[in-house]
């Protein structure tokens, strides 16, 4: 279930990002799973329209939703996209990224990064 926090500093549009990668990533969201529609989820979590279809859209542009036209938005399959890999370079560079988002988030949350590596350790399957 998402919710946003409007107490917390981050933007609404990337909480709903960071939900929805969650959901996905915790297995909530199945690849191929339909999302709710962007007026739906609006009203679901109290917030602007806008606010989600921009959610939607740049998720769909990372290559994590896959939207069609007249039947809705779903959990893309990774690698669906066309376009080839990202290189190892550009794999590095988008690990750096994602580690320094977890990282400030851990940090303003107060987690520490050793619960980090026993959380990820707890999912290595």
């Amino acid at each position: 279930m998402l919710i946003v926090d409007p107490t917390d500093p981050t933007p609404i549009y990337a909480q709903i990002a960071r939900a929805i990668r969650a959901e996905i990533a915790g297995g909530r969201l199945a690849i191929g799973a339909k999302l709710p529609t962007v007026r739906q989820l609006a009203l679901t979590l109290r917030v602007n329209v806008n606010t989600v279809a921009k959610v939607y859209s740049q998720l769909e542009r990372a290559g994590v939703l896959s939207a069609r036209r007249g039947v809705g938005t779903f959990v893309r399959e990774p690698g669906e996209t066309s376009s080839a890999k990202p290189s190892a370079p550009e794999r590095e560079r988008m690990l750096h990224q994602l580690t320094e988002r977890l990282l400030a988030d851990a940090h303003a949350a107060g987690i520490t990064l050793d619960d980090i590596i026993r959380q990820l350790e707890s999912r290595r399957t």
